[in-house]
């Protein structure tokens, strides 16, 4: 059976079962459209539900997963105009979510094994680019992410948007200018690129100094201009006097009881943290902190909530010989 000429007519668990092969993909689609991985999911499952009921307005003129992604696109369109008219501002998104490493791996790699394309799949995920493109409006950020990630030609992004070629050129340029005014200047400023052996040192030494809540020795590792925020909490501390202060104030310095396991979110390095509750009798989840680093040093710290811990596939909790 051909999808091109007779989606019509198939029942719904075999439509199902060729719409779910393309879930993940179109998941970190709608992610990196929304910044947040709930809504992702909910925009995915609305996805397959549009795509069922006009499913017979499928003509085969594109493939299926282009189509696929077509109403997702949409899909994401109607839930921004609806719940968030108005991009993000300041240089902090509050409804920002990280994403597991482990279900990025389930993306189809396609021609990930070039260099280039594997480097623009790589820093398409990360979070500066997530916070980046979430100060967009709705309708560039759909035109950068479509054609600059997933490489939609102009005329394929113009039918799918209902607008001119020239439109969606202007569009795009307009989105650039605005990536680069909430990215650093250059590429090797903004992304921490493949973790190395001095990457993986500075966040063990990381984990070990906030375990022990060393001040001065987490200090040393933060660059001059670093970036600490805690969505959906407000506020984005900048500077590293700003981000040291802002630790002492939450009370921070001399807690006791921590333990950390190191994890990956967004294709960085983060170190998830627990904190020993006597009551429990166990090391329950507190906060995961997701960083980037560049040149040896950490330029941005995301801090997220004990709530993300199950989504990120993380033990709910460590026991107190510390295995898991």
């Amino acid at each position: 059976m051909s999808t091109d000429t007779r989606l019509g007519e198939v029942d719904e668990p075999t439509f199902s079962g060729l719409a779910q092969q393309h879930r993940r993909e179109l998941h970190v689609h709608c992610y990196r459209m929304l910044g947040s991985f709930e809504d992702a999911e909910d925009t995915v499952q609305e996805t397959f539900l549009r795509a069922w009921r006009r499913r017979e307005t499928f003509e085969g003129r594109s493939t299926f997963r282009a189509w696929l992604y077509r109403i997702a696109t949409n899909a994401c369109l109607d839930l921004l105009a609806k719940c968030r008219p108005e991009p993000a501002t300041g240089g902090e998104v509050r409804w920002l979510q990280p994403y597991p490493d482990r279900l990025l791996d389930e993306v189809p790699a396609g021609d990930a094994d070039e260099p280039e394309t594997a480097a623009v799949a790589r820093e398409t995920i990360e979070l500066a680019y997530l916070v980046a493109v979430q100060h967009l409006a709705p309708r560039p950020r759909a035109v950068l992410i479509l054609r600059d990630v997933l490489g939609w030609a102009a005329k394929e992004v113009a039918e799918l948007l209902g607008d001119s070629v020239n439109s969606v050129n202007s569009a795009l340029q307009r989105a650039r200018a605005g990536m680069r005014e909430h990215l650093p200047a250059q590429r090797q400023d903004w992304t921490g690129g493949e973790e190395d052996a001095g990457t993986r040192e500075l966040v063990r030494r990381f984990a070990e100094a906030s375990v022990a809540t060393d001040i001065p020795a987490l200090t040393s590792m933060l660059r001059d201009d670093v970036r600490s925020s805690m969505p959906p909490t407000p506020g984005l501390h900048v500077g590293r006097d700003t981000v040291v202060n802002n630790w002492i104030e939450e009370g921070f310095e001399g807690i006791t009881g921590l333990r950390a396991v190191p994890t990956a979110v967004n294709r960085q390095p983060a170190v998830a943290f627990y904190l020993w509750r006597k009551r429990e009798g166990a090391y329950l989840p507190l906060t995961i902190d997701v960083l980037r680093v560049t040149g040896g040093a950490i330029t941005e710290i995301f801090i997220f909530h004990a709530d993300r811990f199950p989504r990120l596939g993380l033990p709910e909790r460590l026991p107190a010989d510390g295995t898991e």
